[in-house]
């Protein structure tokens, strides 16, 4: 059988579906985020990045790369296997310390990416606790998708962010049987935010436990960067929060907090935490110093509220349409694949702008979109710039405008 057939009608498909996904070849440059080189044809030239999601430029700062650099000196490259058979790190601990400290929880437990902290903490809960039901927020991100369907217990999907939707599910289900609602509090695509107070006071009412998922949320908000849980103090209504080390914190890495049985539960029966290499000692270290800045500095989150606000009303004020939401995420909508794809090019080509297109099935057919996310290190400038082509690009494609 010819396998490379079936393989080259499916990506054709894809692209004549115009969601073939092309990666540009970007290098970023210590210190000098949010510019990066751009590989193409044998030459390299800088571009602006404008959809990173290193939110705040923490893997720029210079605390976070010498906690890095300094720890690399002196454990090496590697974690040198598991944790449960020879990867356990002083470094470890002290970051899952650090990290059970931000969410107001007990305990903490690492993963190699939230990604993979999702699945694992997720079909663990499903598939350990007998008769256990899943409620999963319909807009809830693939990995946590994965996690509940690799969990093969049974499934509820609610409208999301609908509690009304929630309260009667939940109230369909046996009150002796174990419930887990699953939510995030920042949606990626969109950018909206859970009612999490009434998602908990809903979930309290039926006896379930909570699950979030803050990943695009920790180190953005709250006094100290917990996320929206700590911002609207609510980390002490939620069972589970999960996050990650490779947004805000500018790092790799993922993680889970709560009570010290939960997390104890989830490293004696996970196969993604038991059976996977563990992070390299240096990249907990850089991490840690990252959460520890973040604790306590203002500064970043500030200048990003502010880069955020001054983005937006420029958009307002050249018509340019994007998705209102409270969040630091700022989708500017096209509504098809082809147009997007052809505009994120012509940014990248004729004015060196960098900004992926983000198609099905990322987001719904028909609502495809450039995904920008500000960071304090973007300049007065780059802002310019980037609304100034984005004008431009408007009137070029006929696409249509806000009415003001």
């Amino acid at each position: 059988m010819d396998f490379d057939r079936l393989f080259t009608a499916q990506l054709d498909a894809l692209r004549d579906e115009g969601n073939y996904r092309i990666f540009a070849e970007l290098e970023r440059k210590c210190g000098a985020f949010p510019r990066a080189g751009h590989h193409v044809d044998g030459a390299v030239r800088d571009v602006t990045v404008w959809c990173s999601n290193d939110y705040l430029g923490m893997g720029h700062h210079p605390a976070v790369i010498d906690a890095m650099m300094n720890t690399t000196r002196e454990c090496g490259t590697g974690a040198g296997g598991t944790r449960n058979i020879s990867g356990t790190n002083f470094h470890h601990l002290v970051l899952e310390r650090e990290l059970a400290d931000l969410h107001g929880k007990e305990s903490a437990l690492l993963f190699t990416s939230g990604y993979v902290s999702n699945w694992a903490a997720l079909s663990t809960l499903g598939a350990r606790l007998p008769g256990a039901v899943i409620l999963s927020d319909s807009l809830n991100h693939a990995s946590m998708i994965e996690g509940i369907r690799h969990a093969k217990c049974d499934k509820v999907i609610w409208n999301h962010n609908d509690v009304e939707d929630l309260d009667r599910k939940l109230a369909a289900i046996g009150p002796d049987r174990p419930k887990i609602v699953a939510f995030e509090s920042v949606y990626s695509m969109d950018g909206d935010i859970a009612p999490i107070k009434e998602i908990c006071d809903v979930a309290d009412k039926h006896g379930a436990m909570t699950y979030l998922d803050e990943v695009h949320a920790v180190g953005m908000y709250g006094p100290r960067g917990g996320g929206v849980a700590e911002r609207e103090g609510l980390m002490d209504r939620v069972t589970l929060i999960e996050g990650t080390l490779g947004k805000a914190f500018g790092c790799f890495g993922g993680y889970i907090t709560g009570s010290h049985a939960l997390c104890d539960f989830i490293r004696s029966f996970a196969s993604g935490f038991i059976f996977t290499t563990a992070l390299p000692p240096a990249v907990a270290a850089a991490a840690t110093a990252s959460i520890q800045h973040l604790k306590q500095s203002r500064v970043e989150r500030d200048a990003q509220k502010d880069r955020v606000a001054t983005v937006r009303a420029a958009l307002d004020a050249r018509g340019i349409p994007h998705m209102p939401n409270p969040s630091h995420i700022i989708p500017v909508m096209i509504g098809d694949p082809v147009k997007c794809r052809m505009i994120s090019d012509m940014l990248m080509e004729d004015w060196g702008i960098y900004v992926q297109p983000i198609n099905y099935p990322t987001v719904p057919k028909g609502t495809e979109r450039l995904r920008f996310t500000p960071s304090p290190l973007h300049s007065q400038a780059d802002i310019d710039h980037l609304v100034n082509a984005l004008d431009n690009l408007w009137s070029q494609c006929a696409l249509s405008r806000m009415v003001a």
